[in-house]
């Protein structure tokens, strides 16, 4: 659907550098990046969650619709920062939009949709044609128009949102942004992989149970 980079600041080692940060702090041997290795795997396994915070992630996410991208602004712990594109000084007035899936699936809604999508885009237009400026005629976009964002957190933060928001009842196009980012972190180095394998996970699959009080099944519910 969208499209996810990630940017060279983002730690290819997250793993060694986790462990080799800790070491720094126990007076350990910071030389050897196959004890940075495992002292890592310890931190994490131990869950020694502050040091996950030295793990950097630097990402441009793109195509998505502003609406999943409100959600991502509201996992704020640690240092998340990011820079959003203009709707100031960005011509919107042909935007493209995300169409979800079970409006794809029926022609006649996809036809309302699409036309009124069509229908914003052409008011947008003749607004800029009449010399009113995109920062008023940008407030008729709706949530469905595809933006793309700079975005920068660590991992511990991304741990945390995989717990609510690879879970089966979490929005759809979360889930789908969020398994967009695992896979493109994944394919960085080794390291990656495994943090991705042992550690993204929705909660029940941490706790053995579903907390939620509609559950999906996936988990027997919280007794």
């Amino acid at each position: 659907m969208g499209k996810i980079t990630v940017l060279s600041e983002t730690t290819i080692k997250p793993v060694t550098t986790i462990g080799e940060r800790a070491g720094i702090c126990w007076g350990a041997d910071v030389s050897d990046a196959d004890k940075n290795y495992k002292r890592g795997l310890d931190c994490i396994n131990a869950g020694h969650g502050r040091t996950l915070e030295y793990v950097n992630v630097e990402l441009v996410i793109d195509g998505y619709s502003a609406r999943v991208i409100r959600e991502w602004y509201t996992h704020l712990g640690g240092s998340p920062t990011r820079l959003q594109a203009s709707t100031r000084y960005i011509n919107y007035s042909d935007f493209e939009y995300v169409t979800p899936k079970k409006i794809l699936a029926d022609a006649k809604a996809k036809s309302i949709y699409d036309s009124t999508m069509k229908s914003i885009s052409e008011a947008g237009r003749k607004l800029e044609e009449m010399g009113i400026p995109r920062e008023d005629s940008a407030m008729l976009l709706p949530l469905g128009m595809t933006t793309k964002i700079v975005d920068k957190r660590n991992l511990r933060n991304l741990i945390d949102m995989s717990r609510q928001r690879m879970c089966t009842r979490a929005y759809w196009e979360y889930r789908e942004l969020f398994s967009d980012i695992c896979n493109a972190l994944g394919k960085l180095s080794d390291e990656w992989k495994y943090i991705i394998d042992t550690q993204m996970k929705p909660k029940c699959e941490i706790l053995g149970y579903c907390p939620e009080k509609r559950s999906c099944g996936r988990k027997p519910a919280k007794s």
